[in-house]
Order: C-alpha cells, then sequence, then structure tokens
C-alpha cells in the first residue's frame, strides 16, 4: 500500500520545474541598469512587470507541458512582495546566496529535491520570451538519457538552463555578468560529457539596447526572431504605454541613443 501511495504522489507531481530567479522590486536596487534613461522607479516598476508577465508566461506553458511554477526570490526577507504581487499557483523558493553561481545551484537542487525530475531555472529580464520555448525545453528533459538545456541570450548570457540532475561544475568558474557566460556553461558541460540542446538566442531587457528591442517588438511591430512568436507582456506592455504617455520616457530613449552614438 505504502508504494501504491508513493506512485500516486509522484504521479501528480510536475514532471519539470520551471523557476525565476528573481529580486524584490526595490528603487535604486533592482534593475539599475536601465537607469537612465528609466528612473530607478520606473526601473522598480518594470522589475514588477517583468514578474507578473514572465510568472503568466510558466502558467502559460504549463497547460501544454507537464510544468511547475516557481519564483526562487532574494533577499530573504522579501516573501510576502512576492506573495502579494505574483499568482497563487507560483511556489517560492528562498535562494540567497553570495553569487549567481550558487544561488542558480541551490535552485536546481531545491526543484529535483521537490520531486522534479528536470529543473530549470530562467531569468527575470525577458518578458517576451517565446512560451514554446518554454514548452520545448520541459519536452527535451523528458525524453530519456541525460542532457542539458540552454537557451542563449543575445548579450552572451543565458536565459535559461535546464537539467535533469545536480551539476555543480556548471556553477564554477563562471565569470558571471559577462558575454562569456553561454560559452563557460557549454565548455563545463562539455567537461561532463553532458550532452546540451541549445535553444534559440532571445534578448534580456536589462540595459537600453534591450529596452529599445522590446519596445519595437511590443509597439513597432518589428520582431526580433521572425521564426517565434513572443509571449504577449500584458503588464510589461501596460506599463510601457502609460510611461510614454505620462512622461517623456520617449525623448530620454531618444537622448540617450544619441549620446551612445556620440560616444
Amino acid at each position: 500500500m505504502r508504494t501504491a501511495v508513493a506512485d500516486i504522489d509522484n504521479a501528480a507531481i510536475p514532471i519539470c520545474g520551471i523557476a525565476v530567479m528573481a529580486k524584490a522590486s526595490i528603487a535604486g536596487r533592482t534593475k539599475t541598469r536601465l537607469v537612465p534613461p528609466l528612473t530607478f522607479e520606473e526601473a522598480a516598476q518594470c522589475n514588477t512587470a517583468f514578474l507578473r508577465d514572465i510568472a503568466d508566461n510558466i502558467l502559460a506553458a504549463s497547460t501544454e507541458a507537464s510544468i511547475a511554477s516557481y519564483i526562487a526570490y532574494g533577499p530573504a526577507h522579501a516573501r510576502p512582495f512576492f506573495q502579494e504581487t505574483l499568482p497563487r499557483e507560483i511556489a517560492l523558493i528562498e535562494a540567497c546566496y553570495p553569487t549567481l553561481g550558487e544561488c542558480l545551484d541551490y535552485t536546481i537542487a531545491q526543484l529535483l529535491e521537490r520531486g522534479h525530475r528536470s529543473a530549470v531555472v530562467l531569468n527575470s529580464d525577458s518578458p517576451t520570451l517565446p512560451t514554446s520555448l518554454l514548452v520545448e525545453t520541459a519536452h527535451v528533459l523528458a525524453r530519456p538519457g541525460e542532457r542539458a538545456v540552454l537557451g542563449p541570450a543575445l548579450d552572451g548570457g543565458y536565459y535559461l538552463l535546464g537539467l535533469k540532475a545536480k551539476h555543480h561544475r556548471l556553477f564554477e568558474d563562471i565569470a558571471w555578468s559577462t558575454e562569456r557566460v553561454a560559452q563557460q556553461t557549454l565548455e563545463r558541460a562539455a567537461e561532463l560529457k553532458l550532452p546540451v540542446h541549445i535553444l534559440p538566442t532571445w534578448y534580456d531587457v536589462d540595459d537600453v539596447a534591450g529596452l529599445k528591442i522590446m519596445r519595437a517588438e511590443l509597439f513597432e511591430g518589428q520582431s526580433f526572431a521572425p521564426g517565434l512568436c513572443p509571449a504577449q507582456p500584458r503588464h510589461t506592455r501596460a506599463l510601457i504605454q502609460s510611461l510614454v504617455e505620462t512622461s517623456d520616457l520617449e525623448e530620454r530613449l531618444a537622448f540617450k541613443a544619441f549620446r551612445g552614438a556620440a560616444e
């Protein structure tokens, strides 16, 4: 009888756990690379909108694949922010360690320990990430055999990493926050002889260049990747529209572009 109950419980656990690596929205401490052209308060508002849209995106993917949704958050005292901001279906994992690598490694371990057969860490900077890429990740990781899934970002990092087992080496000796992160991660996977399924490149919205790509995609009909259908981030779209209508954001973006060209 114990075996039967265990089988039923295990069957009820989604195969893939996806956790967004997130920080609470605090003006002056969140998404600061968007300042300027944004103000610190606007950057914090973007963080909140991004989180809501990414949570919605994972929940949408969960209707097409066996996926459970999580936020791996910091700082440690920020739990109430995420409870108030996100849908109840999003579970929380406190992941507060000195380095990003330690946070990622811990989150992967937590997802696997909670019974998921695969674990995915996802960035909080890509509110337009196509839902199809999350579904593809879950399906690839559900196949027999050991493998990883990597979603390279336009800036040389990665927006997604999925695993079926803990591999601490993937997070060691990585030059975090540089254009070398994805390549170094692939080098670690090669050391481990770990096959990697590579997703299409997508962009982060963590600087003015990413902000302009997103604006063009949302409001000017310019597709970042014509073969992919971007998610429709309703919270982010509403926020950007509001900032354009009620502030001088358009002028600030244009000035930033001009200054960058002059430099």
